[in-house]
């Protein structure tokens, strides 16, 4: 499609997108806890992976570290939504350190998966992207059993004691494709690969990636909200891309550079599920002042996932945390 250099006419919108059930519950556990605490929150690593919510929580108060070091012996400290691995629980209680986990009820799932299968002796094969915080936490919670396989390569070459005794769990932000694809590896190396009982990629990453294809198919660009550390956003981009659309990772609308938008007709909008709605409409709002003349929603599907908020309360410790 040729359309105005700089005019694109039809501006497409994905939806759903933005923030998933786990990244709004972790948000609104840090704002709980800054309004019951006085005045020093400290939460350990990015709460989640965005620059504009990290800067609007700290503008609060909230203190951003990135190891327990940092964190003052007694002080209340909250684990980001990425999930941590058992040897930081244990460091907080040394410490005396008042926890609150905010860990996404999906990412504990995968862990208590990991903890079933190395009490089984299982050889774990964790699919994911290494150094990714919530892939630092999962293989914590078994050491020497678990294995990172990063791509299909990867799954080619791992090698496990027992053939017969090997199990797959996966990151939760993986690119849906991808995780099948070397899922569909190991299948064929290790024909008793044990699974687990249900989809461990969460629903917010599968359905914003079936979204973005809907409308990438329509577009010529697609600009997807979100930070560069944010692993389900980039795996958003390359979707898209993927599915014929040139794509770019966008933290907001000052990012966007005219050259992208030079022969596109159509752009497309998503967000990453760390990403404010609020950041979205200001790209709207930029496609509205270059004189964009349609604007228009696609739904893949509604979502209704809530995930309940952990007890929050004074005397909390490490030993007895607020787990989710």
């Amino acid at each position: 499609m040729q359309g105005d250099r700089s005019r694109p006419r039809k501006v497409l919108l994905s939806n759903p997108r933005g923030f998933c059930a786990g990244v709004d519950r972790a948000i609104e556990i840090v704002k709980m806890a800054l309004e019951l605490y006085d005045p020093l929150i400290y939460v350990r690593k990015q709460i989640v992976h965005n620059r504009h919510v990290i800067e609007s929580l700290s503008r609060r108060g909230a203190i951003f570290v990135d190891e327990l070091d940092q964190v003052p012996e007694g002080a209340v400290v909250i684990f980001s939504a990425h999930g941590v691995a058992p040897d930081v629980i244990t460091k907080s209680g040394l410490k005396k350190l008042q926890v609150i986990n905010a860990s996404c009820p999906l990412v504990n799932k995968v862990h208590l998966e990991v903890k079933r299968f190395a009490q089984e002796g299982l050889s774990i094969l964790l699919v994911g992207h290494a150094g990714h915080d919530e892939v630092i936490g999962t293989m914590g919670e078994a050491p020497g059993m678990i294995q990172l396989v990063g791509n299909e390569e990867e799954a080619e070459r791992v090698q496990v004691p027992d053939p017969n005794r090997v199990a797959v769990t996966t990151q939760t932000t993986l690119s849906v494709d991808d995780a099948a694809a070397i899922v569909n590896i190991l299948k064929r190396r290790f024909p008793n690969l044990v699974m687990p009982p249900s989809e461990d990629i969460c629903y917010a990453t599968q359905n914003r990636q079936a979204a973005v294809k809907q409308i990438a198919r329509e577009a010529d660009v697609v600009l997807v909200l979100a930070s560069d550390n944010s692993s389900n956003s980039e795996r958003l981009r390359e979707v898209a891309k993927a599915a014929g659309a040139e794509a770019y990772l966008i933290d907001d609308a000052s990012e966007i550079q005219p050259a992208w938008l030079e022969h596109a007709e159509v752009v497309g909008i998503t967000a990453g599920a760390s990403a404010p709605e609020s950041l979205v409409q200001d790209v709207v709002a930029y496609f509205k002042t270059m004189g964009a003349e349609e604007i228009e929603e696609l739904e893949f599907t509604t979502e209704r996932v809530t995930f309940t908020m952990p007890f929050i309360g004074l005397g909390e410790t490490a030993k007895h945390g607020v787990e989710t």
